[in-house]
């Protein structure tokens, strides 16, 4: 029933979208029939990239067919916001019947506003915001730390090796002690990865890099991820633990898309390369879906870094991810248990950031 609903409502705001260009264009028929076919396409174009279409062609035929067709979604979610609020405009009076019909003007103004809302959000997107948090440990630490955090990357088709090569450069002008990554590194297609060979980027990073698996990883297929994590350098951990100088614990668990994933608990007490308690020593977990935070408080977790919301990536999404979840965004505290939710250094879908940001944290472990 929900997956019928989710697969109808796109299909309303597509019917109800091309009606209101139908009647507004002051066009012949055809062209009217041209417009309203070229922003068919477009967001169908969503669909081949789920359907892996974009595979069998050229590199960058697929890259641009990528970003028209997942940023279509979010075109007709402010194209539907637009239209909304001009019909209960048009119900209660204060907005008048000419002003929808056959008005080259109106036309006109909506498609500049649009465009200015997601130039600005491309912009938004494309400015990196450096987070810095501090983060003061009740047990005994070998030194302070000084720790990059990231999630959901998602390199692929709209996120290439140059962008990467640009984020690289960036966590290593920290000069960090490690780099943690909340999972969603790869965005679905290992295709773009693999023939740019994305994997020399991440050996230029200067720290070790730790990460867990996320939701794409398994869209992309569990194996060929942990190959690329296996050539990048990366240490994954899937329901797996590190120890850093003794006094640090990473646990990294397995993505939750895993119905057989360890429980929390068992990780903490239970990983057969530490039999003792990891309470004694400080432990970090990387968890890519930000789920049951209580769990991870009952287990004695001291920090948890999770991604995976993007806070909903554009507004009013925002809204709605910050009502899901208990901690959709940013710092969060839970009794003894510290906990971040990053919105993410990359995107899914179109590159746009409207209400919320692309970041990366930089913290301070004392």
């Amino acid at each position: 029933m929900w997956m019928l609903l989710i697969l109808l409502l796109p299909l309303v705001a597509l019917t109800y979208i091309a009606w209101h260009v139908w009647v507004m264009l002051p066009l012949s028929a055809l062209w009217k029939s041209l417009v309203i076919a070229l922003g068919v396409l477009s967001f169908a174009m969503l669909f081949l990239n789920f359907r892996r279409v974009f595979d069998g062609m050229p590199l960058s035929v697929a890259q641009m067919a990528y970003e028209v067709g997942t940023s279509s979604i979010f075109v007709l979610l402010y194209l539907v916001m637009i239209f909304l609020l001009l019909d209960l405009g048009r119900l209660v009076h204060l907005v008048p019947k000419s002003l929808l019909y056959h008005n080259g003007y109106t036309a006109l103004g909506i498609f500049v506003l649009v465009l200015g809302v997601f130039v600005y959000g491309n912009l938004h997107y494309n400015n990196k915001v450096r987070v810095p948090l501090e983060i003061k440990s009740h047990k005994p630490l070998s030194r302070e730390y000084k720790i990059v955090m990231a999630s959901d990357l998602h390199i692929g088709y709209h996120n290439p090796r140059k962008e990467l090569a640009r984020w690289v450069d960036m966590i290593n002008a920290e000069n960090p002690d490690f780099i943690l990554i909340a999972g969603d590194i790869i965005d679905g297609s290992m295709r773009p990865i693999i023939e740019e060979r994305m994997a020399e980027e991440f050996r230029r990073l200067k720290a070790p890099v730790y990460a867990c698996l996320g939701n794409h990883e398994f869209y992309s297929g569990v194996p060929g991820a942990k190959q690329f994590y296996k050539d990048a350098g990366i240490h994954l951990l899937v329901d797996e633990s590190a120890v850093i100088d003794s006094s640090i614990v990473i646990i990294g668990r397995d993505d939750r898309t895993n119905m057989r994933r360890k429980p929390i608990k068992d990780l903490m007490y239970s990983l057969t390369s530490h039999p003792s308690p990891l309470t004694s020593r400080y432990t970090i977990v990387l968890d890519h879906q930000p789920y049951n935070l209580d769990r991870a408080e009952a287990a004695g977790v001291d920090f948890q870094l999770s991604g995976h919301t993007h806070r909903g990536q554009v507004w009013p999404i925002s809204w709605i991810t910050d009502r899901i979840y208990e901690c959709s965004w940013g710092s969060h505290q839970r009794g003894n248990t510290q906990f971040y939710v990053s919105s993410g250094l990359g995107i899914w879908g179109g590159k746009f950031r409207i209400g919320t940001q692309s970041e990366y944290v930089v913290a301070t472990l004392k």
